[in-house]
């Protein structure tokens, strides 16, 4: 009797091989960003500044209880940099300008993890539903989102934080608000343009449940621009963050930037600079890093970028 060779079924990739298509895949994407010189630049840009935020209680040495508090020395105001032990000066009111820079880092990080954690969580909710599900869900949704987007960004941010009280607990809530309904319109637009493609369409044809496309279809084909938006606004944030605590609605003698510079705007005009200066410094590189990035990104994940070049 001859054996008859069977044809054996076909073998699904294994959990190893999927792992090296997406290990591979980030390394490509990782030399693609990593070729353009701005995109590095800004890499290197916010490593140096985590790395400070990280680092800040090494850097520094706290004396207060609340390390987020900046020391004064009442017997050192507006000394300039480089003299008795400030190495960028001190204040009007004898905060050291350093530590306030320093643990100005943390701060940001704090506010911008925060706030983008939010935003991105709630803005995908929404837009997904009303994109996904449409009809009278769509039409809700988009009118709240409509209502919330009329209103000029740090107009609204400023005047929820103003109602709230000068609190940078409140800071972050009223950034939280004003910032979700920009993921939203977003997202919504990316799940509609993905669900019109045909292979959303076979899907439903044989059966899979709605939760499966969406997971395994719509959201990784959508949540680009989404990437790239969050990264942009890791550094937009910090400055709107920074505008408020600038004009008091963050707390008093706060290590953040624009707590110093607004602590240090009325020497600017009697040559006192320094205090003014290196917070008003640390904002524009935050900013500058995150937008760098966040185009390089941009470049590297959306195909329209580099077709309308």
């Amino acid at each position: 009797m001859v054996d008859i060779p069977h044809k054996l079924p076909a073998v699904a990739p294994s959990t190893e091989s999927a792992l090296r298509v997406r290990l591979r895949r980030v390394r490509e994407l990782s030399a693609s960003v990593l070729a353009n010189p701005t995109t590095v630049l800004g890499f290197v840009l916010i490593v140096a500044m985590i790395s400070m935020a990280v680092f800040a209680p090494l850097i520094t040495e706290a004396n207060t209880p609340d390390p987020y508090q900046m020391p004064r020395d009442w017997g050192a105001l507006n000394e300039p940099p480089g003299t008795d032990g400030f190495l960028l000066g001190t204040t009007n009111t004898g905060g050291d300008v350093f530590y306030g820079v320093v643990w100005g880092a943390r701060t940001s990080l704090r506010l911008s993890l925060i706030v983008v954690g939010i935003t991105v969580l709630v803005g995908v909710l929404v837009g997904s539903v009303a994109g996904f599900r449409g009809g009278k869900f769509d039409e809700i949704l988009m009118r709240l989102v409509d209502v919330f987007l009329s209103i000029p960004e740090l107009i609204f941010a400023l005047a929820i934080a103003a109602v709230l009280g000068p609190s940078f607990g409140n800071i972050i809530l009223a950034l939280a608000v004003v910032f979700w309904v920009k993921y939203a319109r977003i997202m919504r637009a990316q799940v509609l343009h993905v669900k019109a493609n045909e292979y959303v369409d076979s899907a439903r044809i044989i059966g899979d449940s709605g939760w499966n496309i969406y997971r395994r279809d719509v959201f990784p084909n959508a949540i680009t621009p989404i990437i790239v938006q969050a990264t942009m606004d890791m550094g937009h944030i910090v400055l709107v963050g920074a505008t408020l605590s600038f004009i008091g609605l963050a707390e008093a003698g706060l290590a953040e930037w624009g707590v110093l510079v607004s602590e240090g705007q009325a020497g600017i005009s009697a040559g006192r600079w320094w205090a003014s200066t290196f917070p008003g410094l640390m904002v524009f590189l935050w900013a500058l890093a995150f937008n760098l990035v966040g185009d390089g990104l941009r470049d590297v994940l959306d195909p329209r970028t580099e077709t309308a070049r």
